[in-house]
This record gives C-alpha cells, structure tokens and sequence, in this order.
C-alpha cells in the first residue's frame, strides 16, 4: 500500500491529503497526470469516498490539483513554473481589481464580557509594563492558534507583538538593515510603499500576474527581500498559486535571501483549510510571517504580531530588544483570552461559514 492512514490520529483527511501533496511535489505525478480515482484511494486506505473527496477538495483549493468532469483529478502543480517562463512580457497582463473582503466585526457583547473577566481575574497586574517582546499569556496564546490552524509552530522567543503592521514594517526594516533592496506587489498595499519610503530603503515593484508575481520580474529583480500577501493581495484581490508559493521558496534559497509574508485575510479563507504559509513551507529559516487582528476583531483593536525564525529572533533580541512592546498589557491579556477561550476561533468559522453559504447560493 503506498497511502498509509492511521484513523486513531484526526482528521484522517488531511493525513491522506499531506501525503498526495507531497507525492504531487515530489513529481511522482507530474504536471498534467491522472491522480487515483476517488474509489481506488478509499479502498487502499480504508477510508470513506466521502474522506477522499474532502482531501481532493483541498489539494485543489491550494492549487495542487484540478478537477475535470467526467475525468476525475489532475495534478497541476509545476516545479519549473515561472523559471520557464522568464521571457514573458511583464506588462502583458490586465489585473482585475475587486474589492476587497468585508467582514462582521467581532460580537461586541463577547468583546464587553471577556474585557470584565480579565478586569476580574488581573487587577492590578494591567498596570504592570508588558514585556518589551509582548506578553507571554498572548504569545503563548498566538502559538498554540498559529500551530492548530496555520502549519507554524513558533517559540515564544520568535513571536514578537506590536501594534499593527505598519509598526512591523519598521522593525522588520530595522532588523534587516537599510542598505538591503525589498521588493512588493504591484499593486500592493499602498501602505507597505509608503512606510519603505518614508524609512529611505530602496525598493522594487513587482508586477502581479493572476497566480502571482511575474515570474520574469522576479527573476530579474535586484532585491534581496520579497514583501508579499500571498493568499490575497490587495487591492488586486489575487492569490499566488501552489506553483507560485514554491517558486518564491525556491528564490529565498538563494544569496541569503528573506520573504516577508503577510497573512493578510487568509483566516476568512472558505476552504476547509487554509493556505499552506510561506513560513511552514520553507526549511531555510529565511520567512517572516506577520499578521494582524484588524479584519479578524476590528480595525479599531491596533494589535499585530511577527513570527521570527529563530536566528533573526537572537538578533531581534540582541539588536532591538529595547523597544517597549506598544500593545497596552489590558489588551493583550484580553486578546490572549479570546484565543484561549474559543470565542476567537468560533467568530472565525462563524464567518467562514457564511461566507461559504452566500458563495454557494445562486445569483438571482
């Protein structure tokens, strides 16, 4: 049997699913091949064809596969795409532009009733000055999270907190050095442009093609640090492909390279599980994952986070551990409950939810 499943370890799917990625990666089925039949696989692993398709589901989310009607599942990932496709005209593509996701807000009765148990059980602690580095509760917190439900599993030493993500984009500059050349998204956040400029780093745009950046541009491009959004950029609203997630790995390898991967929206992803991040792919120690809580609770709750690869989180310490962290202890340890409650998770899916109803819904 090559597909080996133990059913005493949950969700059996996502093991069947791990193994298939891998498989896909690897090119034991490459670019364009039939994959097993749905019925093939259930009868190897002992599973239930109701399992396999969950599996399937998400290698196509992620870009790894497609289905074809009447013809069963396709591999399309590629190893060699973008490398091979470096004469491209970068300017050749139009970028459609939708605007971006709106979400609810989190419930503001959850928010008032979490606020007064932490006024309850902390007292005095909140006026305490929190760890230059963040809180402990809410890093301990953001760990266990990011583990459950993004691949990423972080020390406390690597998690740093900060008040949003233009803060980051500052200390993450300061980190990496001014005389390096970054590279962002064109179109990007108009922020991320603004706060490279107004540090005076050198920077590059680079144009987005519908799966990505230009493969060209990337190729070609002086920079040594990538700042990308990759499960949705904003505003084009464009989600780089499997192929493409693996082709900015691939350049990161190279001349000690980093990538600056922000998390933007991925939590609201309808897929039963969410994108594969830059930092759980890579096995260099060469990713940056930063995200915020402002499309996930408000935009008014100015909290971000960072997670470090471990030698940057020595040098993070070592060089610019003497910043103040600029989240108030209140809410942090506010945050932190959230999280350890549940009430974080269940807004997510909650949301997810319908946002997959709504999707699913024909349009009249």
């Amino acid at each position: 049997m090559r597909y080996l499943i133990d059913k005493e370890k949950r969700p059996v799917y996502l093991q069947l699913y791990k193994q298939l990625r891998d498989d896909i990666i690897s090119e034991l089925y490459p670019y364009n091949s039939k994959l097993p039949s749905k019925r093939g696989l259930a009868e190897e692993t002992g599973v239930s064809i109701i399992t396999v398709e969950h599996a399937y589901q998400l290698l196509c989310d992620e870009g790894y596969a497609e289905a074809r009607e009447r013809s069963g599942y396709f591999a399309i990932f590629q190893k060699t795409d973008g490398f091979a496709a470096v004469s491209e005209n970068p300017q050749a593509t139009e970028i459609l532009l939708p605007e971006a996701g709106e979400y609810p807000d989190f419930p503001l009765s959850l928010f008032s009733k979490t606020m007064r148990k932490v006024l309850s059980e902390h007292g005095e602690l909140l006026f305490e000055k929190s760890p230059n580095e963040g809180r402990p509760e809410l890093r301990r917190a953001i760990s266990q999270y990011l583990a459950r439900n993004r691949g990423i599993h972080a020390d406390l030493s690597q998690i740093i907190i900060g008040s949003g993500s233009e803060y980051l984009y500052g200390l993450i500059i300061e980190l990496l050095g001014r005389s390096r050349v970054f590279a962002i998204e064109s179109p990007s956040y108009k922020k991320i442009e603004q706060v490279y400029r107004a540090a005076e780093v050198s920077y590059e745009s680079l144009p987005l093609h519908n799966d990505g950046i230009h493969s060209r541009a990337l190729a070609e491009t002086k920079a040594d640090i990538l700042h990308t959004t990759p499960y949705r950029s904003y505003p084009s609203g464009v989600t780089a492909s499997a192929s493409k997630r693996h082709e900015y790995i691939r350049w990161a390898q190279e001349k000690n390279r980093f990538i600056i991967e922000d998390d933007f929206e991925s939590e609201f992803s309808v897929s039963t599980k969410p994108m594969e991040t830059l930092f759980s792919l890579s096995d260099r120690e060469n990713v940056i994952y930063l995200n915020t809580f402002s499309k996930t609770i408000s935009p008014s709750l100015r909290i971000g986070y960072m997670v470090l690869p471990k030698g940057l989180a020595k040098e993070f310490e070592d060089r610019l551990g003497f910043y103040s962290c600029t989240v108030p202890t209140f809410m942090q340890f506010v945050l932190a409950e959230l999280i350890n409650n549940g009430d974080f998770e269940r807004h997510i899916n909650r949301v997810r939810r319908k946002k997959r109803k709504a999707l699913s819904e024909p349009s009249v």
